[in-house]
């Protein structure tokens, strides 16, 4: 009777090369990162279909800037110097053109979404403290309110139409205002409305807010609302907002 293959030898695992006692264990493929030129070229491509006279800017900025350099350069009766000085100084600009045009056209595609204006506070430099979530959120209209620490003081800044935000807004004021007597607590609204701040201009704004606290006192107030809980559970169903603008390189 003939013998049937053992198929424990015809399987993957046995004919995969052993590794002997002292051999290294075999390098993972490590996942290449875009170059910085792939990177631009993706984020001007995204400012492009946004904002389609940002080519025309970005020339006209090179341009002008090699031109003063060209003509500072035949003052001086050296032109060599000054094209070269002019060039890089002239992609430089581009560069600043475009940097400014994609985070307006990256907050334009999360303007109306739920967690904007959590995107506009993950674009503050250092100094201040923010959360990912929010402190407070209506879970049938998905109105929201998001809180920031830093110098000037408590910044709540909400999402959602004013009649129907405010409630939210007072609620978390007054919280705040029983554990933190002394310290200012700001309040932005962010959206189109009669009064409230477009969701590019909330970091703007809140930088512009005169500066009350030291950093320790940032410190301690931000550990000061964190040993109290005072930060709403978030209800079932609603994302923590992880909508984050892309900045230009």
């Amino acid at each position: 009777m003939a013998k049937s293959p053992d198929s424990s030898n015809n399987s993957p695992a046995a004919n995969a090369p052993k590794r002997g006692l002292f051999s290294r264990k075999p390098k993972e493929a490590k996942v290449k990162k875009p170059s910085r030129l792939k990177q631009i070229g993706e984020v001007f491509n995204m400012t492009r279909r946004h904002d389609p006279m940002v080519p025309w800017l970005m020339l006209l900025a090179f341009l002008g800037v090699v031109a003063v350099s060209l003509v500072v350069g035949l003052l001086l009766n050296n032109w060599i110097t000054g094209l070269i000085i002019g060039i890089p100084l002239g992609f430089l600009a581009a560069t600043f053109i475009l940097s400014r045009r994609a985070e307006r056209a990256a907050f334009a595609q999360i303007e109306n979404q739920p967690g904007a204006s959590g995107a506009a506070l993950s674009t503050l430099k250092r100094g201040w403290i923010t959360e990912e979530q929010p402190v407070a959120v209506n879970p049938r209209t998905q109105d929201a309110v998001f809180r920031a620490i830093g110098r000037p003081g408590v910044v709540l800044v909400s999402e959602g139409p004013s009649h129907r935000v405010k409630p939210l807004l007072d609620s978390e004021r007054k919280k705040l205002a029983r554990i933190l007597p002394n310290v200012t607590i700001h309040v932005i609204e962010s959206g189109r409305g009669e009064g409230q701040t477009p969701i590019s201009q909330v970091a703007k704004k809140m930088n512009k807010l005169d500066k009350e606290l030291t950093k320790i006192e940032v410190s301690a107030v931000s550990k000061r609302i964190s040993s109290l809980g005072t930060r709403l559970p978030i209800p079932k169903g609603v994302d923590p907002y992880k909508a984050r603008p892309q900045r230009g390189r």
